[in-house]
């Protein structure tokens, strides 16, 4: 029977994610925890500080703030079109009539069935959708962020530096979770060739976001967290 051949996807796929998403939530709890010891928190904090920068000396440095967030406007729409013409592929080998996986069917190990090709294809465009979806909000964040960064100061005291620095990063947080989740489409698509890859792949990108994540040269920022790094709330 199908399900027989297919025990190898059923064991080491949800086996590899399971490492992915257990080194997240770690991650998350580190940044939220000890935020200095982490690329994620460190950047979030000097963003901050740059948001406040260039509200306090906006006549001079508006220029500035304003190319620096176009150039993240780009990045972001740069991935969010990538992601949504691999989901216009997707779409078009999942409705074609052509088996893509007769060639396939004596080189991979795990299942052959249509049942598990199309699960394997429609997991790529859900996983490349979501990341374009991120990709979009982030991108409608930072378009405030570089509307309400050349503000005049407010007499109301509602557009804040803190409240432009938050919409900064909720943009960014946005950004960072469709990155991931485009990352995470890699050992999806290796699938197609068998699920030992899938497996190996997830082992092997843990220690490379491992090293993006953590600032593994600097030990002051652990000792430097206490009081009120446990307040930062902004990631």
């Amino acid at each position: 029977m199908e399900w027989r051949k297919s025990y190898l996807d059923v064991i080491l796929v949800p086996l590899g994610f399971s490492i992915t998403i257990a080194y997240h939530v770690w991650l998350w709890h580190k940044v939220r925890t000890q935020p200095l010891t982490t690329t994620l928190g460190t950047n979030s904090r000097g963003r901050s500080y740059w948001v406040a920068a260039m509200m306090k000396d906006n006549d001079k440095k508006n220029i500035l703030a304003v190319q620096t967030i176009r150039n993240m406007i780009m990045g972001s729409t740069l991935m969010a079109t990538t992601s949504i013409l691999l989901c216009t592929g997707l779409a078009a080998v999942i409705s074609s009539t052509y088996s893509v996986k007769k060639p396939l069917n004596d080189a991979v190990y795990g299942g052959h069935g249509e049942f598990m090709l199309a699960l394997k294809y429609v997991s790529l465009l859900t996983i490349f959708l979501f990341s374009f979806f991120c990709h979009s909000l982030s991108i409608r964040f930072v378009n405030q962020v570089n509307i309400l960064i050349n503000t005049p100061p407010d007499p109301s005291g509602i557009v804040t530096p803190e409240y432009v620095s938050e919409l900064l990063e909720k943009g960014f947080l946005l950004n960072t979770v469709g990155n991931r989740l485009f990352y995470a489409a890699l050992p999806l698509l290796l699938w197609i060739f068998g699920p030992v890859l899938v497996f190996l792949c997830s082992l092997t990108m843990v220690p490379v976001l491992y090293n993006l994540d953590f600032l593994l040269g600097s030990r002051k920022g652990k000792h430097a967290v206490n009081g009120s790094d446990r307040d930062f709330e902004s990631v």
